[in-house]
């Protein structure tokens, strides 16, 4: 990737508020990878009996982590949205500890770019969620 690319990128991380309110940050970012991270805050906990995260702040760790992958993968020279994320919910977050997303994405057309994400807590090989979505892209491969 090259520098404009990877300001462009973190700009896109930086520019939404719920990110910023949720704390996430970008570990890594390059050719289409992202590494987003997001503490556990009791802020956002969705069972108060167990103080398990809700699924809307998973979600929303998933959807932002695949948007900077796309963002910066080489054949998307601007910014996306998302057009449809799937989730799936494997397993409840362990209260406590940080949550990590990685994506990929993983094919670009001239429309539309293709994304796949794995989130996890301290347990990294028991996935708390997967996703797999789509997202535009502004003027991409063919």
């Amino acid at each position: 990737m090259n520098i404009e690319q990877d300001r462009i990128a973190r700009q896109f991380m930086e520019a939404i508020p719920h990110s910023k309110d949720l704390n996430m940050s970008l570990e890594k970012i390059s050719k289409g990878v992202a590494i987003v991270s997001m503490p556990y805050d009791e802020r956002l906990i969705g069972d108060v009996e167990t103080g398990v995260l809700a699924g809307g702040a998973v979600s929303a760790l998933m959807d932002t982590c695949c948007g900077a992958a796309v963002v910066s993968h080489p054949d998307n020279p601007g910014l996306t949205a998302t057009l449809d994320l799937r989730i799936d919910y494997m397993r409840a977050a362990t209260p406590g500890q940080t949550l990590r997303t990685r994506a990929e994405c993983y094919h670009v057309t001239k429309s539309v770019a293709f994304v796949r994400a794995v989130a996890t807590d301290e347990d990294e090989d028991r996935p708390v969620a997967t996703a797999s979505g789509a997202f535009t892209v502004s003027g991409g491969a063919s």
